[in-house]
């Protein structure tokens, strides 16, 4: 009996989450999917004008550095539907829908190629900024962004109501950047940015597509099928065939991407262990993962040759076996005394801008203080002479900034007004003017103090009778 409610309440907990994570459940027609994956393949019309313009604000958002702009070119950039569009076709057998897909991509590509390149090889700033820079050289990141960057636009796609999945998924994975990264490196002939730019182009086309069609599969739209059992098999197998061509490398370079990454996370830590040292420091450090070579330029006491020795041989102990560790010292004259400048003037420069930053705020923030307290004094005399105004009888109006201490609480900050009056004033017309004056000065933290001829008699009464006391 326990195991049959245990079995019940498995299968219910299996039945809600099947139905809440179900992809099928608000899934639109397989016919709507692939005619709008279809639609985006197409690169006629108007679609070439309008990569050609996301391709200048992309490539002057580059040149001026300006990720802004940047981001706005991604948006409007149609690189993605030939990309989607041969992921679909490799899902449903449709090789014809594959070849246009890739062709219009290669012209797509082309095109962005030319025109960048076009646009660098006239504009006046030829140095490559950050934005550019960071397009050279892709890691693991870059693939998985990819793979899930495709997966969430195949789902955004394929639901009855479209969804601003695919503009997003275009910021995320950024496929025109690299192009025109790339475009960068043949105007100003430094081949290693086309490489690097390429390489990442080629990581979100490939990873894009391989997420679409596996997101088609699970989503089970209808497979093609063809009238001829041999021509089908040979379809399918040259699909098999692209499919594998293009994992295989890019697993591989997916690969090397991680291994290039742990090998810099394991230098890095390397580093930081073995050369905190208390009269040497070191300067700069270059990590190469392609000839496994670390290198660093110390200042300070120099180390000895036995000490150099042993951190050597510790490097098989950091998982960093086979690696040549290269160290510069005080009287080296392989010391790059150019880097090392730059590196202290860049460490000044960002603890300059830090301190100016905190004391910009700190300016800021007296400003608004100050701001308040004019405020606060401007108020105060239309505020006294309204009082006045209804109430002859006062005499003095004190109006000034408090704070209330009481046990167990935070202090309070409030406005005090004190009244002199010539006459004792009624409790109504006390509470007229406390909710008058929590009305004018727009807060409730406020306190009203009355000060009345009685009260002055009293005050006066308790100091001649203190008074006469102190005298005896």
């Amino acid at each position: 009996m326990l195991n049959a409610k245990t079995a019940t309440k498995r299968h219910r907990l299996i039945q809600l989450l099947t139905q809440r994570f179900s992809l099928l459940s608000d899934k639109a027609s397989d016919q709507e999917i692939e005619r709008r994956i279809r639609d985006g393949v197409e690169l006629a019309g108007a679609t070439p004008w309008i990569l050609m313009f996301a391709i200048f604000i992309a490539s002057v958002g580059l040149n001026v550095n300006s990720t802004a702009v940047i981001i706005g070119a991604m948006l409007i950039s149609p690189l993605m539907g030939p990309i989607m569009g041969a992921g679909l076709g490799i899902a449903v057998y449709d090789f014809n829908l594959v070849k246009r897909a890739l062709l219009n991509l290669g012209i797509a590509t082309l095109i962005s190629l030319v025109v960048s390149a076009l646009y660098f090889s006239v504009s006046p700033l030829q140095d490559a900024q950050s934005e550019l820079l960071a397009r050279t050289t892709p890691n693991v990141w870059d693939v998985l962004i990819a793979i899930f960057g495709g997966l969430a636009g195949i789902v955004g796609i394929t639901r009855q109501e479209k969804s601003n999945v695919i503009p997003g998924v275009a910021i995320a994975t950024a496929l025109m950047p690299p192009v025109c990264t790339a475009g960068y490196g043949v105007a100003t002939g430094q081949w290693n940015f086309v490489g690097g730019a390429l390489y990442l182009y080629t990581i979100n086309c490939v990873f894009i597509g391989l997420a679409t069609t596996i997101g088609i599969r699970l989503l089970r739209l209808e497979r093609h099928g063809f009238t001829d059992a041999r021509m089908a098999k040979r379809v399918k197998l040259s699909l098999l065939a692209i499919a594998l061509s293009t994992a295989i490398p890019s697993t591989y370079l997916a690969v090397e991407l991680v291994n290039d990454e742990v090998f810099k996370s394991n230098a890095k830590l390397f580093i930081s262990r073995e050369f905190s040292l208390q009269e040497t420091q070191v300067a700069s450090s270059k990590i190469n993962p392609a000839t496994r070579t670390i290198e660093v330029a110390l200042i300070g006491a120099p180390l000895s040759q036995t000490s150099l020795q042993s951190m050597q041989g510790r490097l098989a102990q950091a998982k960093l076996a086979d690696t040549h560790l290269v160290v510069h010292q005080s009287g080296d004259n392989r010391i790059d005394v150019t880097a090392l400048k730059s590196s202290l003037l860049s460490e000044l420069y960002l603890n300059g801008q830090e301190t100016l930053r905190q004391k910009d705020e700190q300016i800021k923030k007296m400003q608004q203080e100050l701001a308040v307290k004019n405020l606060l004094t401007e108020q105060a005399a239309s505020m006294a002479a309204e009082l006045q105004a209804q109430y002859p009888t006062v005499t003095a109006i004190i109006i000034s900034e408090g704070f209330r201490f009481q046990p167990d609480a935070a202090r309070a900050k409030l406005l005090q007004l004190t009244i002199h009056s010539g006459r004792r004033l009624s409790d109504d017309e006390k509470s007229r003017i406390e909710n008058w004056f929590r009305i004018r000065s727009k807060t409730d933290a406020v306190a009203v103090n009355f000060i009345e001829p009685a009260a002055r008699h009293a005050v006066r009464h308790k100091r001649s009778k203190t008074g006469k006391q102190h005298s005896h």
